[in-house]
């Protein structure tokens, strides 16, 4: 490990400008997924310890919002300078905690520090509007304000750039957070405490708990002190928390589940389709909520892009993340391993065809073989659940509008790409899909200038774009009478 990495690797929480332990002393184990060595221990905090977050970061927030949003901005940008300046250390300790390949942590890093960056801008232009009076002797102001305190509870999958897309917009727009990281990935949240030390934010603007995610969860959402809640994750555990938020009517932002379909059409160039396709599908092992889940392709080349994506595939190179070109690492743990074994035992019973991979991998652990999966069937249950896996079933379609509406049959509407060479049935297909964001001949959108986000049962709010500091602001009308004009 490197030294650096070391001085990031934090075993306490952060609460109110200290480091701390839990009340009771209990603490969680955190293990390397390549390895199934032990990392070391952090919190098992619980209510508690959470109530005090968030009275320091309300405390906190007395003053920090009444910094200039010049001020602010300059903090932000030096959080974005630290974040790059750590940025292997900090890539290095997430590929520990979390498996991915290490090039690809580098990558999230990296957007972590540019969300940062965005956001510190974003929030110099947080305008208001003098509104046309219907009154000649009054005037009508509409402002924005922040919001107040926000929980942020994040995911696994991006443990450093999906708290990066909280804290950003939170922070700009002059907010106060508690943030709560996953238990299999804290150490890569515990960082932003660290470097949030570092840079010189105030005390208790910036709080970090790690624990129980129900004893923290509800806290988060029942205490009234918390304005905002920003949750991402399963859509199962969103829809619980949105409703223990309604009891306090607090403002909510879910970036919730995918079930991502990528169609190629029988016009499309299929060698950029494929190559799109490998990104699309096999990034982070296929655990990220805008992997594709569903392949749809059309009838006449068919065989051909079974074929080219087949041989693609194979060239995957499983292992570490830390170990040279090492393209794809361990799923996170036992349970998502088991998880894409249901998910291809149902698929082959239902007519299925293996033609790379199925099974665990020969380096043992959660290590999963790239598959491909032919002959995909809506009967089958990864139609419908998301795999979370590196497993590419393939769907077959014959018209432009059958395809289109095999991709729409779900309940989600996060992320999709389509191929084509067409550019009447881009538009067509385009707008045609219920989706969030909408991949045309790319297998790779996700940027801080755009907003991000879902439809249906994928999530409410954006993050990122000019959108993504909209969430954590209260928009007040003001009249001003009695002027005597």
């Amino acid at each position: 490990m490197l030294k650096k990495t070391s001085h990031f690797l934090r075993e306490a929480n952060f609460i109110g400008g200290s480091w701390v332990e839990a009340d009771s002393g209990a603490a969680i184990e955190v293990t390397n997924p390549a390895t199934r060595q032990t990392i070391g221990t952090v919190p098992k905090c619980g209510r508690a310890e959470t109530r005090r977050a968030i009275e320091a970061a309300q405390e906190a927030f007395q003053s920090w919002k009444k910094t200039s949003a010049n001020d602010r901005a300059k903090l932000l940008r030096k959080l974005h300078d630290a974040i790059m300046d750590n940025q292997d250390a900090l890539a290095e300790l997430l590929v520990m905690e979390q498996g991915k390949p290490l090039f690809e942590a580098k990558g999230e890093v990296g957007m972590s520090a540019a969300y940062i960056l965005w956001f510190a801008e974003e929030g110099r232009r947080v305008y208001g509007d003098v509104v046309p009076s219907p009154w000649a002797d009054r005037r009508i102001l509409v402002t924005k304000e922040p919001v107040g305190v926000i929980g942020a509870i994040t995911p696994w999958n991006f443990p450093s750039s999906m708290l990066a897309r909280k804290l950003g917009p939170a922070l700009a727009a002059g907010c106060t957070a508690v943030a709560k990281p996953a238990s299999q990935t804290p150490y890569s949240g515990l960082a932003w405490g660290v470097l949030a030390e570092e840079v010189g934010f105030p005390k208790g603007v910036i709080n970090i708990v790690t624990g129980s995610a129900s004893e923290i969860g509800d806290e988060l959402t029942e205490n009234p002190l918390v304005r905002k809640i920003t949750f991402t994750g399963s859509t199962e555990i969103g829809k619980l928390l949105m409703q223990k938020a309604a009891g306090t009517v607090k403002k909510v932002s879910m970036e919730l589940g995918g079930n991502a379909p990528f169609l190629v059409f029988d016009d499309a160039d299929l060698d950029r389709a494929v190559e799109g396709a490998i990104i699309a599908k096999y990034r982070n092992s296929g655990q990220t909520c805008v992997c594709t889940n569903r392949f749809f392709v059309q009838d006449g080349i068919y065989d051909r892009f079974v074929e080219k994506l087949v041989e693609a595939t194979k060239k995957l190179k499983v292992g570490s993340g830390l170990e040279d070109g090492v393209q794809q690492g361990p799923l996170i743990d036992d349970g998502a391993v088991e998880k894409v074994e249901e998910l291809l035992a149902d698929a082959t019973e239902k007519g299925g065809k293996i033609a790379t991979g199925g099974k665990r991998h020969d380096l043992g652990g959660t290590f999963f073989e790239p598959t491909v999966l032919t002959e995909a069937s809506p009967r089958m249950r990864l139609m419908e659940e998301e795999i979370f896996g590196p497993v590419a079933p393939v769907f077959r379609f014959k018209e432009e509008a059958e395809g289109v509406a095999m991709a729409n049959d779900t309940s989600f509407g996060l992320a999709c790409y389509f191929y084509t060479s067409d550019l009447g049935r881009a538009f067509r297909v385009m707008e045609g899909l219920r989706y969030g964001l909408v991949g045309v001949n790319e297998g790779l959108i996700t940027t801080v200038e755009a907003p991000f986000g879902g439809f249906k049962e994928s999530g409410l709010g954006k993050e990122g774009g000019h959108q993504g500091i909209e969430d954590y602001l209260d928009t007040k009308y003001v009249c001003i009478g009695g002027l005597g004009l």
